[in-house]
C-alpha cells in the first residue's frame, strides 16, 4: 500500500518560502532548530540580555531555536529552562519541561529546577494554537504573555529582563503601557 500526502496550496507556498528563506538556510547551516534563534541573538547582540551563567527561562520553547541561543550564551555554569506542550529534543545545558505553562503544577516545576534561584532574563515565544479567528488569536496570544510577565514579576532578579512575542490586535498598546510600568527600559522592537 502507498499512501501519499496531499500538501494544500498554503502549506506549499509556506514550504517554498521556507526553502527561499535565508534565516532558514542559515539555521539549518548553524544547527539551530529554528530561524526564531537568529532574532533573539539579534534582541540580545543589541541589549545584552544574556551573558555567561545567567539564570534563563525560555516559555513557549518548542522547538528549541530561544533555547540552544540561551544555553549557548550563559555557557555551563548558566541556568536555561525551557517549557513547552510539544516535546522538544534536549538541548546541551537546558532542562526541558513539557508542559502547560498556564498551569500551576508547570510552572512550580521550573521553580523546582530554579531551587531559589532568581532569573536573569524570561523569554516568551508562546502561541496560541491559531483557530483562524484573529481577533481570538489576538485574545489568545496576549493572555499566554500576561501568564508570562506574571510569572516573570515573581522570579526575576532585580534588573531582570523580559522579552515577549506576541500577535498583533490592538489591545497590546495596553500590555506595552504595563511593561513600561514594570520594567525601566522599554525596547519595544
Amino acid at each position: 500500500m502507498i499512501f501519499l500526502r496531499l500538501y494544500s496550496t498554503s502549506s506549499k507556498q509556506w514550504m517554498s518560502r521556507q526553502a527561499k528563506d535565508p534565516y532558514c538556510k542559515l539555521a539549518k547551516s548553524n544547527q539551530y532548530r529554528a530561524r526564531s534563534a537568529f532574532k533573539l541573538l539579534q534582541i540580545n547582540q543589541k541589549y545584552r540580555l544574556i551573558r555567561r551563567n545567567d539564570v534563563v527561562v525560555d516559555c513557549g520553547a518548542a522547538p528549541g531555536g530561544w533555547t540552544q541561543v540561551a544555553a549557548e550564551l550563559t555557557s555551563e555554569k548558566g541556568l536555561v529552562i525551557g517549557i513547552d506542550l510539544l516535546p522538544v529534543d534536549p538541548i546541551p545545558n537546558a532542562h526541558l519541561i513539557k508542559g502547560n505553562f498556564m498551569r500551576i503544577k508547570t510552572q512550580n516545576a521550573i521553580r523546582d529546577i530554579l531551587d531559589g534561584r532568581q532569573v536573569d532574563l524570561v523569554c516568551s515565544d508562546m502561541a496560541p494554537s491559531f483557530s483562524g479567528n484573529h481577533t481570538a488569536d489576538h485574545a489568545r496570544s496576549m493572555e499566554l504573555c500576561e501568564s508570562a510577565l506574571t510569572f516573570a514579576q515573581k522570579v526575576l532578579q532585580p534588573g531582570g529582563s523580559f522579552v515577549a512575542k506576541f500577535l498583533m490586535g490592538g489591545t497590546e498598546f495596553e500590555f506595552k503601557r504595563k511593561l513600561k510600568t514594570i520594567f525601566a527600559k522599554d525596547t519595544n522592537q
